[in-house]
């Protein structure tokens, strides 16, 4: 949720910002309009119920008339009284509903525009020259890595197995990652993928992506699509001490629905219903936050160049933003089958969003509770096997195992096709 503070200041940064979003300012009206409401019906409900209270000490003391002109006034109050409390109530909720409808308040610099209008910050590594490259499936199949045709058959399309040096290699790649996030002082974590509606919602997950999300109907309960909700919801409802960022990191699988075609994607392990990821996720305090972005992305670029495959770093645009970041950054790997770079990574700045749904706080200097500031990043995923596949094959359909990845294969330093 944004600061009501802020709207009942200034409203037009946050119309700016959804502007920026390509969005309607309409919703930055509503909830103007609806936070109004909320106060005034507050106002009358604690205006009849004080006025009740006040009468009700009178009454012993009169006598006669005075009396009963008392009783009967205190009997209309008794009935004024629950209809404010019921408005309040009504309005409440009104401006509950319209706060979740106002996305996070776009940092200042982000690329306005769409998905395509995002800035390329920097591009790094050298792009391998490899003539008529196979993709990560006829390599995943011929290493007997990746088995898409069994995954079908057993739970539908979008599903696999990996299996043998795939099922090592991504166990090789996941563990690589918590080693280097204990490393720089995160708490590893496995977590739930199975949570409740208040944890979903309070991460922005329940908004304009919700139909990409499992749903148990049966339980009231959600797939995570990545452990950054099971994160985020650690320390809801708590005040913590935030001398320095919290850091975790959660290894999970994770669920997506992935609705819809999306051509060459659903081939292979690209666009899959699950997966399992590693993921950062940081507390720390607001004026942090922009720090604690920069780190995290440093991170993720670091184990890229572990695994020793060209990507790029994007600034995403306003318009390509999550309901909850204020800023994002993406890191693209090269795709040789493709040409073409693909998202392997992404960081978001939340600021004080998720946290103020989440109720999370730490105490000032003064020791007054404040609202913590939360950031996520992709530190490994499955994804990543597409891109250390086709950037490290060999003619022969062999592929290199990065230097860094060998001792987690057992010191294997080729990955051989299965005759």
């Amino acid at each position: 949720m944004i600061d009501l503070r802020l709207l009942r200041e200034d409203p037009e940064p946050i119309r700016a910002s959804q502007r920026l979003r390509g969005e309607p300012t309409t919703v930055v009206d509503d909830l103007l309009r609806a936070d109004e409401e909320r106060r005034a019906a507050t106002q009358r409900f604690e205006a009849v119920r004080a006025e009740q209270k006040s009468l009700g000490k009178q009454v012993p003391k009169a006598t006669g008339d005075e009396r009963a002109a008392l009783l009967a006034r205190t009997k209309e109050l008794a009935a004024e009284v629950k209809a404010a409390e019921a408005a309040a109530t009504d309005a409440d909720q009104a401006l509950r509903r319209a706060h979740l409808a106002v996305p996070n308040l776009v940092q200042d610099g982000v690329p306005p525009g769409g998905e395509d209008d995002f800035v390329v910050l920097r591009e790094v590594g050298q792009i391998p020259d490899i003539p008529e490259p196979k993709d990560h499936l006829e390599l995943g199949e011929g290493l007997r890595a990746i088995d898409t045709e069994r995954g079908a058959k057993v739970s539908g399309s979008r599903f696999y197995y990996l299996t043998g040096v795939g099922a090592l290699l991504q166990l090789a790649l996941l563990q690589m990652a918590i080693q280097q996030a204990v490393e720089h002082g995160f708490t590893p974590s496995i977590t739930p993928v199975l949570v409740k509606p208040e944890s979903m919602e309070g991460t922005g997950f329940l908004g304009a992506h919700a139909s990409e999300i499992y749903r148990l109907e049966a339980d009231d309960l959600y797939l995570v699509g990545t452990s950054e909700v099971a994160l985020a919801a650690y320390h809801s409802n708590e005040i913590l001490e935030l001398d320095g960022p919290q850091r975790y990191a959660g290894w999970s699988s994770c669920f997506r629905r992935e609705a819809g075609s999306h051509g060459r994607d659903v081939r292979g392990i690209l666009r899959v219903h699950q997966f399992d990821k590693v993921e950062m996720f940081s507390f720390c305090r607001p004026e942090d936050a922009q720090a604690e972005h920069l780190k995290l992305l440093a991170m993720e670029e670091e184990m890229l160049a572990k695994v020793e495959i060209p990507y790029r770093v994007i600034d995403v645009a306003a318009g390509d933003l999550g309901t909850s970041a204020a800023r994002k950054y993406d890191c693209e790997a090269w795709v040789p089958s493709q040409q073409r770079y693909r998202e392997v990574t992404s960081t978001s700045n939340c600021t004080t969003f998720q946290a103020r749904r989440l109720n999370i706080r730490y105490r000032d200097e003064d020791g007054k509770p404040q609202t913590a500031a939360t950031l996520n990043g992709t530190l490994a995923t499955t994804r990543w096997l597409i891109p250390i596949l086709e950037n490290h094959q060999l003619p022969d359909g062999s592929v290199r195992v990065p230097k860094a990845l060998q001792p987690f294969l057992g010191g294997r330093d080729v990955l051989e096709p299965v005759r």
